[in-house]
C-alpha cells in the first residue's frame, strides 16, 4: 500500500536524522516536536513516528517560522493569534500614551499594532 510506504520512508528519514544527531553530538528535543497530518479527509489511524527512541506526539497544528499551520489547512488559528497579538500591542500603546496627543498615539499605533497586522 502506498500510504504505508510513505510512512516507512518518513520513519527511515527520522532514523537517519537521529543517527546524525548522535554522531555529531547534536541535541534534538523530541518532546518539542509534533507530527501533523495535513489533509481535509477524516483519517482515524494514528501516526506513530519516533525520533531517537522517543515517540513523537501527534497534534492538530504546529508553528513553523512564526506561522500556525493547521491539519485541516484552515487559517483560523493564525488569524486569531495575530489579532490577539495586535490587540495586546494596541492596549499597551494606549496605556503608555494615555495622556499624549493624538499624533503620538497614531505614530505608536502604526509602529506597534499595525505592523503586526
Amino acid at each position: 500500500m502506498i500510504h504505508n510506504e510513505g510512512m516507512e520512508k518518513l520513519q527511515k528519514v527520522l532514523d537517519s536524522l537521529g543517527e546524525w544527531a548522535v554522531e555529531t553530538a547534536m541535541e534534538i528535543n523530541a518532546s518539542k516536536s509534533t507530527v501533523v497530518r495535513f489533509t481535509r479527509a477524516r483519517v482515524k489511524d494514528p501516526l506513530n513516528y519516533s525520533l531517537i527512541d522517543a515517540l513523537l506526539a501527534e497534534g492538530s497544528s504546529c508553528k513553523y517560522l512564526g506561522i500556525i499551520l493547521r491539519s485541516d489547512l484552515s487559517w483560523g488559528d493564525q488569524v486569531n493569534y495575530t489579532v490577539k497579538k495586535a490587540w495586546k500591542a494596541l492596549h499597551f500603546t494606549m496605556r503608555i500614551h494615555k495622556n499624549r496627543n493624538s499624533n503620538t498615539k497614531s505614530l505608536t499605533y502604526r509602529s506597534r499594532a499595525r505592523q503586526i497586522l
